[in-house]
């Protein structure tokens, strides 16, 4: 049967969020006297929810659960005031969504991002585009790469995991694929390299938003 959905990743595969995810947590790092990381090397550091970030940001000296929890709260504020200052969606993005629209496919959105960042993020930056469900990181479902969020909007859907097809740049995402057994595709212009989403389940890779058209028409 040919897909009937599409669940996308958010950061690195719709918005390019990068800097502005650095530079807030970096200012939270600056706030309290740490050390902080080119934008570039927080490629590395996101994809696993804010917790995991600051756990690879933080110090070694410093790294434990009172002093995340304290940092967490500082970068949620800093990512409130920057969230939408440098983020935007990748080139093709765009067109890609008009033509899923157009061609029915559900589609969905689930991301390790905090649940409100995420709705926030998708709602004024993909204003454009309905999306039939979408879905942050939330305390009731374990974080990605564990499939249960992706089985819950599959069954929120009423679609059969099999019917999806899971767009990520991470291995994060291709792991999450793999144990909800959707179709695991890895996008190149995000975060991550070939290998890793190789490594990691991907059974198709694209080099631009559009060339999932002919990949769904083959699929």
């Amino acid at each position: 049967m040919p897909p009937k959905a599409i669940l996308f990743d958010l950061d690195g595969t719709l918005l390019d969020s990068l800097a502005d995810i650095a530079d807030s947590c970096n200012a939270a790092l600056s706030h309290h006297s740490f050390p902080t990381h080119p934008t570039e090397s927080y490629k590395f550091f996101v994809g696993d929810g804010v917790a995991t970030l600051l756990e690879r940001t933080l110090p070694t000296s410093h790294n434990n659960l009172a002093t995340i929890a304290e940092v967490s709260l500082t970068y949620r504020s800093e990512y409130q005031k920057r969230w939408n200052q440098k983020t935007r969606p990748y080139p093709g993005v765009a067109e890609l969504l008009d033509t899923l629209i157009e061609r029915r496919f559900k589609l969905a959105v689930l991301s390790n991002k905090p649940d409100d960042f995420t709705r926030q993020c998708v709602t004024n930056l993909l204003a454009d585009w309905r999306f039939d469900i979408v879905m942050g990181s939330v305390p009731t479902l374990p974080h990605k790469p564990h499939p249960a969020g992706a089985l819950q909007l599959a069954r929120t859907l009423n679609l059969p995991p099999a019917d999806f097809v899971y767009l990520g740049d991470t291995s994060t995402d291709m792991q999450t694929a793999v144990g909800a057994k959707m179709l695991p595709v890895g996008v190149l212009w995000g975060f991550r390299p070939e290998a890793e989403l190789l490594a990691y389940g991907a059974k198709h890779l694209l080099k631009h938003p559009l060339d999932l058209l002919p990949l769904l028409d083959r699929v």
